[in-house]
């Protein structure tokens, strides 16, 4: 089920005729999922790329091998960047990067435990960044990631004139 933030973005998206592109890590697809979810959106959508390993953010991306291995791939360095290459890779009027941790097994610390969620992208050409924490099940934490995003996007869609 598509939440209503996701369904009251997708409509300012409409409303303001602006469009949309994502770059997925954590995610692994469901922000355009939900997104494409929401009647007559197919107008607001450019894309998604799912770029869940490492070497897709090396060799689509062009982040380099001593960047992640120094920020990891879950960070909001590499976040920024992928933000920076979907700007190339997919131009739209809102760019969304999303990396982070739903589950044991990548660089989580104390300082970086499971839950940690970063975002990146552009509302045109304004960069905006945010860290975000969840808790619960995998996709408890994803789900609660798309909600998020797209309450910011709502919050940020609203002050354009």
């Amino acid at each position: 089920m598509v939440s209503r933030s996701v369904i009251a973005c997708c409509h300012t998206l409409l409303e303001k005729n602006l469009t949309i592109s994502f770059a997925e890590s954590v995610t692994t697809g469901k922000l355009i999922y939900d997104f494409s979810s929401v009647p007559d959106c197919g107008k607001i959508l450019k894309g998604s790329i799912v770029c869940y390993d490492a070497s897709v953010k090396q060799e689509l991306f062009k982040i380099s091998e001593e960047i992640i291995e120094k920020y990891t791939p879950e960070s909001q360095e590499v976040t920024r960047l992928l933000a920076d290459g979907l700007k190339r890779l997919m131009p739209a009027d809102i760019i969304v990067a999303v990396t982070g941790l739903a589950s044991p097994g990548g660089s989580e610390s104390p300082e970086k435990p499971v839950g940690t969620i970063f975002v990146n992208g552009y509302i045109k050409q304004k960069a905006w960044m945010t860290r975000l924490y969840f808790e619960g099940s995998p996709d408890e934490i994803i789900a609660q990631t798309s909600d998020a995003i797209a309450s910011i996007l709502l919050d940020e869609l609203t002050k354009l004139h």
